[in-house]
């Protein structure tokens, strides 16, 4: 990626040893939203231009906007503001293209469901890690539609193959959502343009995993002026979509990029761990983001939060464990385990089993690390529980895994000798993350 930060092979997290914590940050702008805008617009590309303001620069944003650009729309980028200019060759102009989509989950499944759009033939790639990552229940609901899409290799992962005539031959889906909501979030994003002109009916077999990110899709496809309607049905399905069909998907001009609450997450679990304050800046309650829900978590712990119209402060105290159900924000997950490290009594982290198919198996991932620093953890099929002990330094692995890399490092913050490997994993989301870090750890 260009974004110019360098990163060496190892990172020691310095201990915090400044004055009582008191720090106002600004993180920035969020991944999930930028890439789901960043579609949107290309869609409405075709009918006029949009501009996004405030859109995250890193190594999941940059492949979408290159995978966008293949795909033949006129991009122009001056972070944080991308412009998508208009075209009106089609909805998707290229008739063949072939994507690499690094592990980038949002693009390789939102691009997927985008191709389907296309008149040609797709090819859709990524790093060793993308090509175990499932994506067989979006390739069996655009196989329905119509669309040839298949798993290259037949094991449900990619490389992904979509040969499209740019039309759905059927005007109902179901899906199942229970793997990643970005399975369902990426069909209702290019759901509104069936060949019949009847709308196209999405019903969704069980409940989907992290639902407050199809929450925001519904919210944003909205914004952008699709109109939908969303209802409960029978026992065996547990959301049906109805679908406008040739939705104009032109009526927004400007769009603004809220920050991102999963990176926020770390700044205040850090004022958990040290004590002190932390103010993340531009974030409210009213967050199109789950996320934001992650200081609940922490006053349940023990923290004191408070939320205004110009951002969330949390003030640490004393911490005790909880039992918790994350499905709702499972990015957060490791966060939270950073932080039950420092709790009296154990913590336990339930109905994330999901998460095994991100950028690593995070259950198995967190498990050993935490035990490497020396907390007692238990591993179960859906979750984890963290036993806290007196912890100590140690060189802990990363996996390739952004948000191992950040969440481990806020145990350094407290614990002397922790040395993050691969520290450049952040750049998929965080590119500045350890710069942002030092105004917590100034030493570092």
């Amino acid at each position: 990626m260009s974004s110019g930060f360098g990163y060496p092979e190892q990172f020691e997290i310095r201990p915090y040893a400044g004055p009582p914590l008191s720090a106002t940050v600004t993180v920035p702008g969020s991944k999930s939203i930028t890439n789901r805008a960043l579609v949107l617009a290309a869609l409405g590309s075709y009918y006029s231009e949009c501009t996004l303001t405030g859109a995250l620069r890193s190594e999941d944003t940059e492949v979408m906007v290159d995978g966008l650009t293949r795909l033949g729309y006129p991009i122009e980028c001056d972070w944080p503001t991308i412009r998508l200019k208009r075209q009106q060759v089609a909805l998707v102009p290229a008739k063949a293209a072939d994507l690499y989509v690094a592990n980038s989950g949002t693009t390789m499944r939102f691009l997927t469901a985008l191709c389907a759009l296309g008149r040609g033939r797709y090819r859709l790639d990524g790093v060793r890690r993308m090509r175990e990552r499932p994506i067989e229940d979006l390739l069996a609901a655009l196989r329905q539609l119509g669309v040839g899409a298949i798993s290259e290799t037949g094991n449900g992962c990619p490389p992904v193959i979509i040969e499209s005539d740019g039309f759905f031959s059927s005007d109902s889906v179901w899906i199942r959502a229970g793997v990643s909501s970005q399975f369902l979030s990426a069909l209702l994003m290019v759901a509104p343009v069936p060949a019949s002109g009847d709308p196209l009916v999405i019903r969704v077999l069980g409940p989907p995993v992290s639902e407050p990110y199809v929450s925001m899709t519904e919210v944003m496809l909205r914004r952008w002026g699709i109109p939908f309607s969303k209802s409960e049905d029978a026992e065996d399905t547990c959301y049906v979509f109805e679908m406008e069909a040739q939705a104009h998907y032109g009526k927004l001009s400007e769009y603004a990029i809220e920050p991102d609450a999963s990176a926020a997450s770390y700044f205040w679990a850090a004022s958990a761990i040290l004590g002190g304050r932390v103010t993340v800046s531009g974030l409210t309650e009213h967050s199109l983001q789950g996320d934001v829900r992650f200081v609940d978590l922490l006053h349940q712990m023990g923290c004191r939060v408070e939320k205004c119209d110009s951002g969330i402060t949390v003030h640490g105290g004393a911490l005790r464990g909880i039992d918790v159900d994350m499905n709702d924000i499972s990015d957060t997950v490791m966060t939270l385990a950073a932080v039950a490290c420092f709790a009296s009594g154990p913590t336990r982290i339930r109905n994330v089993a999901h998460i095994r198919h991100k950028e690593t198996d995070r259950i198995v991932a967190l498990a050993t690390e935490l035990r490497r620093l020396g907390a007692v953890v238990e591993e179960f099929p859906d979750g984890l529980s963290i036993t806290p002990l007196p912890l100590h330094g140690a060189e802990v692995e990363t996996y390739n895994d952004h948000r191992m890399a950040m969440s481990l490092a806020l145990v350094g913050l407290k614990v002397p000798g922790v040395v993050i490997k691969n520290p450049g994993c952040v750049a998929k989301t965080y590119p500045g993350f350890w710069e942002d870090l030092k105004v917590l750890s100034p030493e570092s």
